[in-house]
């Protein structure tokens, strides 16, 4: 098969038309044209359906370029690396990550990897959603206690720990072994009714009494300043606010948070994505998040 025609295809369906992905690349509409329909006859089957006005890919071709786009990556980038003689981390690096974490720490942590590594251009998208780092063109995500997924591998960086807070206005509850003591309580939209929070300091057993449902980590912790209810929390969030007392800790849930920063486990890994997960594992030497 000609590498060459399936970056034809690509091209193609990226613009739409065979003239709009002529006129924004110099290759010849007729040379493009061509190419595509080689590769459909090579194939036995249509990759795109050609309209008046804008092409479509077949279902066919959707999964041809799906699953080719990542390898012409690579391929282009071990080409750039080989034609310049260096291995030297370089280019767009685009990395999704969780807005809690974005907005604690990746400000710092863009700037200190720019300083050491200045011929890469660093992109970062945050938000709270999952994405498709192939499909949506990223070299990395981090991701919060991530599921086992076989397209993706990568280091657990950092962890963090749930605790329970709550404003020193709001009267903490008396330990009472086996009994579940109900307080108002600010939660998150993933919250299900019924669910009781267990510490592990002095088996205390709460019983959320949701005030509040809020989406972002930021706006729970505001709330919970304010004096709306108790929460769990990340300390990475409200450990400072413990420490200066505008918060009371009331304990610590039993489960560690993990941060990861996870790439697609394709056998060829750029420098660049190397030279991030690296980078971001020696921020946090003893594992833990701290801000």
């Amino acid at each position: 098969m000609d590498i060459n025609a399936l970056v034809d295809l690509q091209l193609v369906a990226t613009h739409g038309s065979f003239g709009r992905a002529s006129r924004e690349s110099g290759r010849a509409k007729a040379t493009l044209s061509r190419r595509v329909a080689d590769l459909e006859q090579e194939l036995g089957v249509r990759l795109v359906e050609r309209g008046t006005q804008r092409l479509t890919l077949t279902t066919a071709g959707q999964l041809l370029l799906q699953r080719s786009e990542g390898p012409l990556r690579e391929i282009e980038e071990a080409m750039t690396q080989a034609s310049e003689g260096s291995t030297a981390p370089r280019g767009r690096l685009r990395i999704a990550a969780p807005l809690v974490f974005s907005q604690l720490a990746l400000g710092r942590l863009s700037a200190l990897f720019r300083a050491q590594y200045p011929q890469v251009e660093l992109e970062v998208v945050a938000e709270d959603r999952m994405v498709d780092l192939v499909q949506e063109h990223f070299d990395l995500c981090i991701r919060i206690n991530p599921d086992e997924d076989s397209h993706l591998v990568g280091r657990c960086f950092a962890r963090d720990s749930l605790v329970l807070v709550a404003a020193p206005t709001l009267p903490m509850p008396r330990t009472r072994t086996g009994q579940t003591q109900t307080v108002p309580a600010v939660v998150m939209p993933n919250y299900r009714d019924g669910d009781v929070w267990s510490l592990r300091q002095g088996k205390l057993l709460i019983a959320p009494q949701p005030v509040l449902r809020l989406s972002s980590l930021m706006m729970v912790k505001d709330a919970v300043c304010a004096g709306a209810g108790a929460a769990l929390l990340p300390w990475s969030v409200a450990g400072t606010l413990v420490q200066s007392g505008q918060l009371k800790r009331w304990g610590e849930m039993g489960n560690e948070v993990e941060l990861w920063v996870l790439h697609t486990s394709r056998r060829l890994q750029s420098p660049k994505v190397r030279a991030f997960v690296e980078f971001l594992c020696a921020q946090y030497p003893d594992g833990r998040f701290i801000t």
